[in-house]
């Protein structure tokens, strides 16, 4: 009998590859540097090739003429103008990409890698790289990695990890106006995918760059940034809010280039991921002139969002609040020295705008506790009606925590004046209890579904009464619109268990009544006492018998 034929393993994504080929660096270096060396290369290899395609276009539409008129020129483009023109800078920053210097592409770290090119090292090769698209691109200054030439990292896996890199297609970059587009291609995925497998690599502290996407997602879907806002992350991690906004406006068929963005990061390593991750995305953004911490050295102070969004680190105690006991920001109250939830809560809504609108991931503990005045300062935003929405998340979201999470949705001027985003709310209070949604991905990980995400979003939708949207209807276990009476009632608690009830069982069209029921089992009781009553008389005959 012939030998059975093996089944052929199913094929591993791109991805899977690059990341388990740059795993191999693990070990010689910590993870934080780990994160940004390969994550540098990802990007030098974006940058590269993306001026390489718009090199081409150039070269071409200068050669047949058609670019001419456009770069106000007339007549045949000599050899001369074409090579003067496809290296000049303002041809590339004009359209939205970087440029980057005939010393410092990506074949020439490609020739090092494999051994065509003598003289300096690949890392040095690597750091020249660098520091020479720095200096081309002022916008860049101080983001990018230049540790490649470090005695800890073998030059050949070194070498292996580019000729690696160097496999990565991506769909065209420019546009056929010669303008940056989207990057909804290879690259941009292999950054997002690469950010999140650091994340679970580095565990608890990689929850301090990177938020899991379906918590992104939710919240994006929630506020609903338009076209022509101010979008403000103050606690921006690696950019994944950002990405996330860019996308939504782009799938609801809006100019995603029309958005203002602003975040502030302090961690140095996180801002320049930051700043590459969304350089690869084509989003503009305003991060500040350093990382900078958003309480002590406010990077954007004359600014008002339309939209704040953020996912700060929770209950942290060492933010210096003891040196802010008189700060401006502070509206409803000071907030404990121990605990800066509710200094992340008043520093955002010090940001909106009239009318603006928030949406805040922080610890269940922010929507009970009374701690250090933390009581008094959500009463008093409740009385001002700020609060629009609270949702209890599920357990496990974060791989990076276990404390139990839920997002505050703020909408400045609700109670007031009617805000835009809210339409004939004020005085209410929309609790959604999604404590009971997501699926588990692992035994350690939850996720929230497309479904989950919709079923939530569209919750808030139909309250807000967006046009198109659902009619609202409380739903008992799931949400519930509460009066701000019910709230004082209920000391101030935010918690949306309080508020939305049990869920009520299906009914059953077949399912027998109460009294049936109860009938029923009154008849199997006599039953059985009867049949015990049997057995016990057996029993005492057998035993009268010894």
């Amino acid at each position: 009998m012939p030998p059975r034929k093996k089944k052929d393993a199913k094929p591993k994504p791109m991805k899977a590859i690059l990341w388990e080929s740059a795993d191999q660096l693990r070990g010689t270096l910590d993870a934080a540097e780990y994160k940004h060396f390969v994550l540098g290369l990802v990007f030098l290899k974006y940058v590269s090739v993306a001026m390489a395609e718009k090199r081409t276009q150039l070269e071409e539409g200068l050669s047949d003429g058609s670019m001419l008129s456009s770069l106000g020129l007339e007549g045949t483009a000599s050899a001369e103008l074409i090579a003067q023109t496809i290296e000049d800078r303002r041809q590339y920053t004009g359209a939205g990409l970087f440029y980057v210097p005939p010393t410092a592409r990506w074949e020439l770290v490609m020739e090092r890698a494999r051994g065509t090119l003598e003289g300096q090292s690949l890392g040095e090769v690597i750091n020249d790289s660098m520091d020479s698209i720095e200096k081309a691109n002022p916008a860049l200054r101080g983001t990018l990695p230049q540790e490649f030439n470090s005695p800890r990292v073998n030059e050949t896996t070194l070498a292996g990890l580019v000729k690696l890199l160097d496999r990565l297609e991506f769909q065209t970059q420019v546009g056929e106006d010669g303008k940056r587009i989207g990057a909804r291609d290879l690259m941009g995925e292999v950054y997002e995918y690469f950010l999140a497998q650091f994340a679970l690599a580095e565990g608890r502290k990689g929850g301090e760059f990177f938020t899991p996407e379906s918590i992104v997602r939710l919240l994006v879907e929630m506020l609903q940034p338009q076209e022509g806002e101010r979008v403000l992350d103050p606690a921006c991690g690696s950019g994944g809010m950002f990405v996330q906004t860019e996308k939504f406006i782009e799938l609801h068929e809006g100019n995603r280039f029309n958005i203002s963005v602003y975040g502030q990061e302090r961690n140095l390593t996180t801002w320049r991921l930051a700043k590459m991750n969304l350089a690869i995305h084509g989003i503009e953004a305003n991060l500040g002139e350093e990382p900078a911490d958003s309480f002590h050295d406010d990077q954007h102070p004359e600014l008002k969002a339309d939209v704040v969004l953020a996912n700060p680190p929770f209950n942290i105690s060492n933010w210096g609040g003891e040196r802010l006991g008189m700060d401006p920001r502070w509206t409803y109250g000071v907030p404990p020295v121990g605990n800066a939830n509710f200094a992340w809560i008043q520093l955002m809504v010090n940001k909106l705008r009239p009318g603006g609108r928030a949406g805040i991931v922080l610890a269940n503990g922010s929507m009970s506790g009374k701690s250090g005045g933390e009581g008094e300062i959500r009463r008093r935003m409740v009385e001002d009606d700020l609060v629009a929405c609270m949702v209890a998340l599920p357990a496990q979201l974060f791989r990076s925590t276990q404390i139990p999470a839920c997002l505050w949705f703020l909408a400045e001027g609700k109670g007031r004046r009617h805000s835009d985003w809210v339409k004939g709310r004020a005085g209410e209070v929309l609790f959604i209890d999604a404590s009971g949604l997501g699926e588990m991905v692992d035994r350690t990980l939850r996720v929230l579904s497309a479904t989950d995400i919709e079923r939530i979003a569209s919750t808030l939708r139909g309250w807000r009464g967006v046009d198109g949207a659902p009619t609202y209807q409380d739903v008992p276990g799931f949400c519930r619109s509460a009066p701000l009476d019910e709230v004082r009632g209920n000391d101030f608690a935010l918690t949306p268990g309080r508020y939305v009830g049990v869920t009520e069982a299906a009914e059953d069209p077949d399912a027998e009544s109460a009294e049936a029921k109860v009938e029923r089992l009154t008849k199997e009781l006599f039953v059985h006492f009867e049949e015990a009553g049997r057995l016990e008389a057996v029993v005492r005959e057998q035993v009268g018998r010894l």
